[in-house]
């Protein structure tokens, strides 16, 4: 069968709320990683794929085993796996490109897919306003901060990363008021007058949105799994944003 669509997906916070609803979302991703297989070219995930995820130098998060082994196998398929660290998971290191052979993105990344050219990223951070988040990251991403995080035990210090990422999913959920509130929308306006591309998609937002920039170009909010199931794929021909209900 002929690849050549790609896929795009985000924030499936695997992790949270419990073990439980974890499992049964993972379950889910998986059975839609697998029903896009034949088809796929390359996946994007953008972000937040964990609601936490920290690597030791020699230890890794506990669990998720069904999706890295998923995504793993894949990969050894020649289907190309892309991922961007988010505000959950931003402390990716190598792991995940050594053991599964996937390229993992810090930053946002513009892609030429199927003849469209793609600005793809998690989201967080970007735009005018947010600027606390944008002081945590800066924080968080620092070398001293990560540094002492090794220092404390990985039981406590998950149990307080999963407590402030509990908090933090709450800012992502805030309904769509309008167009101008939209900082990443805001954002894509003014990046379209510098460099334009065909489509903005991004995650973070936990909102599938799907709203036209100019008659040229179009911002996609994946929105996320534990809610909307939703995801974009691109064709040759058309970008559209559906909802996975099996």
């Amino acid at each position: 069968m002929n690849k050549e669509k790609i896929y795009f997906a985000s924030d499936f916070h695997l992790g949270a709320p419990n073990i439980q609803e974890s499992h049964e979302r993972e379950k889910r991703i998986v059975q839609w990683l697998a029903e896009i297989e034949a088809k796929a070219k390359a996946i994007y995930l953008l972000g937040d794929i964990f609601d936490f995820w920290f690597e030791y130098k020699k230890v890794v998060p506990k669990g998720f085993v069904r999706l890295l082994g998923k995504l793993a196998e894949l990969t050894d398929n020649g289907i190309q796996i892309h991922i961007f660290a988010g505000n959950h998971d931003l402390w990716m290191q190598d792991y995940l490109e050594k053991e599964a052979g996937i390229i993992v993105h810090h930053k946002p990344t513009i892609n030429k897919e199927n003849g469209k050219k793609i600005f793809v990223g998690h989201g967080g951070g970007l735009g005018k306003g947010d600027y606390f988040y944008k002081f945590l990251r800066k924080l968080f991403t620092s070398q001293l901060c990560q540094w002492m995080f090794t220092r404390l035990h990985p039981n406590l210090a998950v149990s307080l990363a999963h407590t402030w990422s509990k908090r933090s999913r709450k800012n992502h959920e805030a309904p769509f008021i309008s167009e101008e509130k939209e900082i990443l929308f805001k954002h894509c306006k003014e990046q379209q007058d510098i460099n334009p591309v065909d489509y903005y998609i991004f995650g973070h937002r936990h909102i599938p949105l799907e709203i036209k920039i100019n008659t040229k170009a179009t911002y996609i909010n994946l929105g996320d799994w534990i809610s909307n199931n939703t995801y974009a794929v691109l064709d040759k021909k058309t970008l559209q944003l559906k909802k996975y209900t099996k």
